[in-house]
């Protein structure tokens, strides 16, 4: 009977991590569109002279025709943030017959 309660130990420790690695293996673009029109961010000013740079993570929400619909920030420094989305609503992605969400990260270097 001493074997079980372990079992049941083992059980509830490695279910959570399995199905925490599953869930974020869907959360990766299968397919991901290609970029047909590409702008560059604009490095802010300011951002330079502190000697800020990074990358930032954002999803862009893309219609069918290829534009981008939205723009959400997930991560990096709130002064590239905003060069970062300005840039990704002016890219163009290939047409497709649904709309998508795009992955993308933009980096940021002097």
């Amino acid at each position: 009977m001493r074997s079980r309660p372990k079992v049941v130990v083992v059980v509830l420790v490695l279910f959570p991590l399995l199905a925490a690695s599953h869930c974020f293996s869907q959360d990766a673009p299968e397919n991901a569109r290609k970029i047909l029109t590409r702008v560059a961010p604009q490095y802010p000013s300011i951002a330079r002279s502190m000697g800020i740079q990074g990358s930032v993570r954002a999803v862009a929400f893309v219609a069918p025709n290829g534009t981008v619909k939205s723009v959400e920030v997930k991560g990096g420094h709130p002064m590239l943030a905003e060069a970062a989305q300005k840039a990704l609503r002016q890219w163009k992605f290939e047409t497709t017959p649904r709309e998508s969400y795009e992955i993308i990260e933009i980096r940021f270097a002097p």
